[in-house]
């Protein structure tokens, strides 16, 4: 391989980015695009819910839960009902997502220490939102159960100082400790305390990024030398097929690290996504990830020779899968099981793994060389694909 002629066909490559607009614009514009779009539209937080209540009781009793409702950033008050038909008109209309039904013996109940239910209605054509909801407003529900109770015991406790009476007492705190809850789950979230989805996105989203400058840009750079009819050309002239390919990924190489850069310095200044663990280590992984796909892109060229259908072809084989199939947005065990054993087979998996793994938990080698394995074994096929795809001669 001779090093002057893999730096002219770099150079050359260079110049065609920087001339043709469009190129530099999906190389440079798209990906801080995509990083904006799903660093703020794309999010799993869950907050101001537009709730509904049909307080039955309307009493001290009732409006106390109220209240852990209103002061709940999760829910936002809408609007008071008096019957379900109200209720039905808010969920069909979009006004709301949930409403609250509070039984009209619902102080009764709680001051005589029964049972008592307090429906909640979601709008299912929403399924992942409502079931969150509802999963919300049942910690709204035990923590005003365990306020009662911790008042109930209270009560209890003052009276058992007065009573002179000692077999009083120790029936009344047999009584209490009925009352108090067997087990108390004291929850914590370790790597991302405040559970805040970003943390999590973020890190998918540079896959999704180098996906899309890799890929999809050299998935038309071989197909483009046939299409203008220039490859002739080259193979008249003493290059040969390993320089001519390595050669055309040397810019897109700097470009998507250049990228990488943007992505990881938007994640902290914009949206507060430091970097726990070795930041050295993650741009040596999205090196080895951004290899791989620069020539997963320079195979589908190389094999299709045509722009139009190989930019097609990287938008299904690349970015898609990376969006669905890596876990970046939907967990891969909750999959189907073929669906899962599918993943396998997808490079973003193991990428969107180390990210994580160096972005939250602040791991290195020792514990991600597995998916780090993974990935270096894609990267050698795509890179020995493209040369036995390549034949640097006329047809």
């Amino acid at each position: 391989m001779n090093i002057q002629r893999l730096g002219a066909v770099a150079r050359k490559e260079f110049i065609h980015v920087m001339r043709d607009w469009r190129s530099l614009f999906l190389a440079l514009a798209i990906p801080i695009i995509l990083i904006l779009l799903y660093g703020y539209a794309l999010t799993l937080d869950l907050r101001n819910v537009p709730t509904v209540i049909w307080d039955q009781s309307r009493t001290n009793v009732s409006r106390d839960i109220l209240s852990l409702f209103q002061g709940s950033p999760y829910f936002s008050i809408t609007g008071y009902s008096n019957s379900y038909r109200d209720i039905q008109h808010e969920l069909d209309t979009g006004r709301a997502m949930i409403a609250i039904v509070i039984p009209s013996d619902f102080a009764q109940k709680v001051k005589a220490g029964k049972q008592v239910a307090i429906q909640v209605i979601a709008d299912g054509s929403d399924a992942n939102t409502s079931r969150l909801a509802m999963g919300y407003a049942s910690s709204v529900g035990m923590i005003f159960a365990t306020n009662v109770v911790a008042k109930q015991m209270a009560i209890k406790g003052n009276m058992d100082m007065l009573d002179p009476d000692q077999t009083a007492q120790s029936s009344r705190a047999s009584q209490s400790a009925r009352l108090v809850q067997p087990v108390d789950l004291v929850q914590r979230s370790w790597y991302n305390p405040d559970l805040r989805s970003q943390n999590v996105l973020v890190p998918g989203i540079i896959a999704l990024v180098m996906i899309v400058v890799a890929a999809m840009l050299t998935s038309v750079t071989i197909a483009r030398e046939w299409e203008t009819g220039t490859m002739e050309q080259l193979i008249s002239t003493p290059l040969r097929g390993p320089e001519l390919i390595i050669g055309k990924v040397i810019p897109y190489f700097i470009i998507g690290m250049t990228d990488v850069a943007v992505a990881v310095a938007m994640g902290k200044w914009i949206f507060n996504v430091p970097i726990v663990g070795n930041a050295g280590l993650l741009f040596a992984m999205s090196a080895l990830f951004l290899t791989g796909a620069l020539f997963f892109g320079m195979t589908l060229s190389i094999t299709l020779k045509s722009q139009v259908l190989a930019s097609q072809i990287a938008i299904v084989a690349g970015f898609l899968p990376t969006l669905i199939l890596s876990g970046f947005v939907f967990a891969i065990e909750n999959m189907p099981l073929p669906i899962q054993c599918i993943t396998f087979i997808v490079p973003a998996r193991y990428f969107i793994a180390i990210l994580r793994g160096i972005y939250l938990k602040g791991i290195g080698l020792e514990i991600l060389w597995i998916d780090a394995l993974f990935l270096g074994v894609y990267t050698l096929i795509m890179i020995v694909r493209a040369h036995k795809k390549f034949r640097f001669k006329l047809e």
